[in-house]
């Protein structure tokens, strides 16, 4: 019997591969390690210059909670009163924070920097892992950079990269996880640990288990029977550990998901933060990055013939969360490097019948949108982001309370400081102890009077400010009211 043939080279590995499908292949990879550098440029830039916030959640649900669990204090929210989150975000972050700590970084201005750019790396292994993505799906390095740097370079997702979300940390084992057990190539290793990652991100956030039920509709559809079976016995593993995770901080198995769900679902509890309809998503998206919106979108149709499954999971995540009353536009970041993989296979089927030059043009075109997107990320308004709608849609959503955040940076480095009374904001709005990083009282708004002698300073206007300013943040002050405070034996730890 003759010898089996040599297998057929891939674009650009092969030595004897002519000189136009090396180029492209060389082409591609250069183009990836620039669109992951411009994001992590990107990310970077805004994890140093902004110390605003978009939503609470980015605070008291991540680094407050992981303050508590490092330095042993911090203010408490009603999830971590009632058990609504397990504790697998703080987790992680608090895991960043005792890095830092151990490295001398016991500064908040020095840990938060770390910990937002931990993030913000993250954000740049997602767009890396959307290339792969593509590729698994059988896009050229070329077309797979172009998608992926929809989500690498585009304003949307470089809004929210720095925040300590859990969608933020969800996204890059949702998009890998899918990458290794999603393909009909896929080896049984690779479907194990694709699994096994999609277990994580339910750890990280429980609405991904969409994509563990979406994973599985595709094996059984595609007749892969004992790649289900499997990625079914991983993902029972995973729901073990959830389980035993709350079992352990909570008391009762699946304690978390159980107030979650009732909160979520039987109540509608999260609709007193607000509606919308089911339009929402895709008009915000469009009002964020219009043409990145566009692109993103009608590319990503254009792989329905190449990725049914993928398409279908994605979708459906979408279609749940539109259907859902309460909206954020965060809600959605572990999708949209799906959704740029996608349109990088998207891209692949149009460019395979178009003549090499062209070919690349419109791939050039792609990242050139992504990469105008992203430069005009600054420009981004809260009705860009969908956030704060009826209120001030105009105002820009960088740097929202971050006067009140550097002012307890200022704070947290006063020696004289024992107490502290935030007059301007809600306590929610703020950065908390992971800020202020000092154990002493910290009133809200309507907290105790000047007068009772219960706090030694004060943020507010400098026109409310009689003590000696010894900060200002923009129109805000810090001002040192007294010296010494009256013990306040009553002092609650609860966010109010």
């Amino acid at each position: 019997m003759p010898p089996a043939p040599p297998p057929a080279p891939t674009s650009g590995d092969s030595p004897d591969a002519p000189p136009e499908v090396l180029t492209e292949g060389a082409l591609g990879r250069a183009l990836l390690m620039a669109v992951l550098a411009s994001g992590a440029a990107l990310r970077i830039h805004w994890a140093l210059n902004d110390e605003g916030l978009y939503w609470p959640d980015e605070v008291y649900q991540s680094l407050e909670p992981a303050h508590r669990l490092v330095f042993g204090y911090g203010l408490v929210a009603w999830e971590f009163v009632e058990g609504a989150r397990n504790w697998a975000l703080p987790g992680l972050v608090a895991g960043v924070l005792g890095l830092a700590r151990l490295f001398g970084g016991t500064n908040p201005a020095v840990y938060l920097d770390v910990i937002k750019g931990f993030f913000a790396l993250l954000g740049v292994a997602t767009a890396w892992g959307s290339w792969r993505l593509a590729r698994a799906y059988g896009a050229s390095e070329l077309a797979a950079t172009a998608g992926a740097s929809l989500f690498a370079l585009a304003a949307v997702p470089i809004y929210f990269a720095p925040r300590a979300l859990s969608e933020n940390a969800s996204a890059l084992p949702v998009v890998l996880g899918l990458a290794l057990a999603l393909p009909r190539g896929s080896s049984r290793r690779a479907v194990l640990a694709g699994a096994s990652l999609l277990g994580l991100a339910v750890l990280l956030r429980l609405q991904n288990g969409v994509f563990c039920v979406g994973l599985l509709g595709v094996l059984v559809a595609q007749r892969r029977w004992r790649a289900a079976g499997e990625s079914l016995a991983v993902l029972a593993g995973w729901a073990f550990a959830y389980g035993l995770l709350d079992r352990l901080t909570w008391g009762r198995w699946f304690h978390s998901a159980r107030v979650y769900l009732d909160f979520n679902i039987l109540r509608d509890g999260a609709s007193a933060w607000g509606t919308a309809p089911f339009s929402y998503y895709g008009r915000v998206f469009f009002q964020g990055m219009p043409a990145v919106a566009l692109l993103t979108g009608g590319l990503a149709l254009l792989a329905a013939r190449r990725a049914p499954g993928l398409l279908a999971v994605t979708a459906l995540f979408f279609l749940l969360h539109a259907l859902q009353p309460h909206k954020e536009l965060r809600f959605l970041v572990p999708a949209l490097p799906l959704f740029a993989a996608l349109a990088g296979v998207g891209l692949d089927a149009v460019l395979a019948s178009w003549p090499p030059r062209f070919a690349r043009v419109a791939a050039m075109g792609v990242v050139a949108v992504a990469t105008v997107s992203g430069a005009k990320a600054g420009s981004l308004t809260f009705g860009d982001v969908g956030q704060y709608e009826d209120s001030r849609p105009g105002a820009s959503a960088w740097d929202d309370s971050g006067d009140v955040n550097r002012l307890l940076l200022a704070a947290s480095r006063r020696q004289d400081l024992c107490g502290l009374k935030i007059e301007v904001v809600h306590l929610a709005w703020t950065g908390g102890y992971s800020y202020l990083h000092q154990p002493v009282p910290l009133y809200p708004h309507n907290g105790p009077p000047r007068g009772s002698g219960l706090y030694s300073h004060v943020i507010t206007l400098p026109g409310y400010a009689p003590g000696e300013v010894v900060a200002q943040s923009g129109p805000l002050v810090l001002s040192r009211l007294r010296e010494g405070c009256v013990p306040d034996p009553g002092y609650a730890w609860r966010l109010p």
